[in-house]
């Protein structure tokens, strides 16, 4: 790569000799970092250290300060992650990129042996499992390696030092700002191209929004305390209006939003998911359908990829592979739709509620509690979330944005393989609060009913075979809430009979397990502990009122209707037999292993229509959707959702 500061014509950024000088006095002040050609200043106080570390980065490269800290707040809201790497191999609060070196020898895998068709009605689908592939990274992944160029440091001492990393954050913006022949300053409104080239995006649309989401931040002001206990501050500028006019000298690509079905806020990309026969009668891998005119969307399932980006679409774009409506990009947010929201993607292991959902897959593993998901992900998926929420009218809640994690077996035999993403390191509180339906307590201290919310960064219970098997995992903030059979944690851990195993704290079982945002019934509490209805029983989970790891909610719920001692639990809602025209073979009305009994109560989503969506051949001529007058209320039974007869219960108030 060239050196840019001893061009001709461009303006000369600091010497690597001085840069090299300062930051070896930043490693040696522990998040001091002198500005060049200055003597260091009074080391701040311990919990302002990040901080000052920006003012000085920003200072030594001539970028606007306000500009390092709302790229980094993009990137990873300021934390340093321990020094652990991303789902693409970013490092530290600028979520500078070592693809090769963080997930070269990763051993990310998916779980589950679930059919993501979930349809009795043909042949089961098993897709073969996704792995990172880093033979070809594009420059966006490879970002860090760039910054050591840059600054004459080597490569390890930028992912180890999260302060010596915002001058290589630095250094990049400076670097940009000269490839556009921009002037260096202290005006945020001159630096919105080289923003948009730091995403890393090859194409103008998608810099563009990312740029756009930066200078959001920058209007709008941020405020936290980090994961590392450093408070930092970025003061709002209302009034600041960038100007995009020097991205026209980038020479991205034109990106194309055509075909796409998404918000004008976010970078979209049409990457159609094929629709063809390939031999012996079958064909892939979607089904064509008339949503919503022929069947509500009522559902959004959030997935991660357990897979790279570029190999992902390879896999989505193949006939003989699984198939969702979004892809989800890490290091920028980016958005590639693959299925139009009218037909039907194969992605959540449940018909029924494959035909009334729309996918999203999110680049990540679950398995990897450190491989962090960034702010720019978040934030664009939120804004995707919303727009596909207003459009299709559904509710912003956990019974209705579900992880792939509360999708439910279709029958008792696919319970042990239904797939368990995105796992208890999404921060589906964070997100809420991104969808603009922050998880706040609705009902009075001793409400019947609760929300899950533990506090995601100090929250970390212990998981295990996240590497191998029994091994714990990295500690790390988590949104799941574990449950014992007692007031006690020495008590046995919660069983799901339907999964049949002994319960453990694997990360990949749910059996004894609740996640932020879900809502249960409560159905007892002791001193610090609160018991909620839990697959038919009663299950605990510490809940001090210091640190609450739930809030009082007023909600609906059912019970079992008077005089039964207890009603089946389904895992979807079909309709019944005499419902089925002729030449539409009915599907069994199959209850699960779980019974709702009399004195239990369960949150409910609403009701919902009993219906199958007819569709297992290539003409979409004979797809239908079969309607009975049967009708299910939607409960939040365990960690997954269920459905329950609706002649079976009676709605009551929390």
């Amino acid at each position: 790569m060239r050196d840019l500061a001893t061009e001709p014509g461009r303006a000369a950024g600091p010497s690597r000799r001085a840069v090299r000088g300062a930051l070896g006095a930043l490693a040696a002040a522990a998040l001091t970092l002198p500005l060049l050609g200055a003597a260091p200043d009074p080391a701040p106080p311990a919990t302002a250290r990040l901080q000052q570390a920006f003012a000085s980065a920003a200072a030594a490269y001539d970028v606007p300060q306000s500009v390092l800290l709302g790229v980094s707040y993009l990137q990873s809201r300021w934390d340093a992650h321990g020094g652990a790497p991303s789902v693409t191999g970013g490092y530290g609060p600028m979520h500078l990129t070592d693809a090769r070196t963080a997930l070269a020898s990763a051993g990310h895998h998916s779980t589950g042996a679930e059919d993501p068709r979930g349809d009795d009605a043909r042949p089961a689908l098993r897709p073969s499992e996704l792995g990172p592939d880093t033979a070809k990274l594009p420059d966006r992944l490879t970002t860090l390696p760039r910054a050591a160029r840059l600054t004459g440091l080597d490569a390890e001492t930028l992912r180890e030092d999260p302060a010596v990393l915002l001058a290589g954050g630095g250094a990049l913006l400076a670097e940009a700002q000269r490839r556009l022949g921009a002037p260096a300053g202290d005006d945020p409104a001159d630096w919105y191209g080289a923003v948009a080239l730091f995403s890393g995006a090859d194409d103008r649309a998608s810099a563009t929004a990312y740029a756009n989401e930066v200078f959001a931040v920058i209007r709008d002001g941020e405020e936290r305390v980090t994961d590392a206990g450093q408070r930092v501050a970025l003061e709002a500028s209302p009034d600041l209006a960038p100007d995009p006019s020097a991205l026209g000298r980038a020479g991205l690509r034109k990106g194309s939003a055509a075909g796409t079905e998404c918000p004008r806020t976010v970078s979209c990309e049409w990457i159609p998911a094929p629709y063809e026969e390939f031999g012996d009668g079958d064909y892939g891998n979607h089904d064509l359908g008339n949503r919503p005119a022929s069947q509500r969307i009522r559902y959004i399932v959030v997935h991660d990829t357990e897979g790279a980006w570029e190999g992902v679409l390879d896999m989505v774009q193949d006939p003989t592979y699984v198939s969702w409506q979004y892809s989800l990009r890490s290091t920028d947010g980016h958005i590639a739709q693959h299925v139009k929201a009218k037909d039907v993607a194969w992605h959540a292991g449940n018909w029924y509620v494959n035909a009334a959902s729309i996918g999203l897959e999110h680049e990540g593993f679950l398995t990897d509690p450190d491989a962090w998901y960034t702010e720019a992900m978040y934030r664009s998926s939120a804004r995707l979330v919303t727009y596909l929420s207003d459009k299709h009218g559904i509710p912003l809640d956990r019974q209705h944005i579900l992880g792939h994690d509360t999708v439910p077996g279709t029958t008792a035999a696919t319970i042990p393989g239904m797939h368990t993403d995105p796992g208890p390191y999404w921060d589906w509180r964070h997100y809420f609060e991104l969808l603009g339906a922050p998880l706040e307590a609705t009902g009075t201290k001793n409400a019947g009913a609760v929300t899950i919310r533990p506090d995601y960064d100090t929250h970390r219970p212990v998981f295990t075979g996240c590497e191998t098997a029994g091994e714990p995992c990295a500690p790390h903030g988590s949104s799941a809430v574990r449950l014992y059979s007692d007031h006690d944690e020495n008590s046995p851990l919660i069983k799901d009979i339907g999964l049949g195993s002994t319960p453990t704290t694997g990360v990949n079982d749910l059996s004894s397990r609740v996640s932020t945002g879900q809502q249960y019934a409560v159905a007892d509490r002791w001193g610090d502990w609160t018991a909620i209805w839990y697959l038919g029983q009663k299950a605990w989970f510490r809940n001090p009122a210091k640190t609450p790891t739930a809030v009082p909610a007023k909600t609906k719920m059912i019970t079992p209707r008077k005089g039964l001692d207890s009603v089946p639990v389904y895992g979807r809602a079909y309709p019944e037999a005499a419902a089925y025209p002729e030449g539409v073979p009915a599907q069994t009305v199959s209850p699960l292993p779980y019974e709702v009994l009399a004195g239990q109560k369960y949150v409910t989503g609403g009701k919902v229509p009993s219906e199958y969506y007819y569709a297992v051949t290539f003409d979409p001529a004979s797809h239908q959707v079969v309607r009975g007058k049967d009708q299910y209320y939607e409960i939040q039974f365990g960690h997954r959702v269920g459905f329950v007869r609706a002649a079976d219960v009676t709605v009551v108030s929390s």
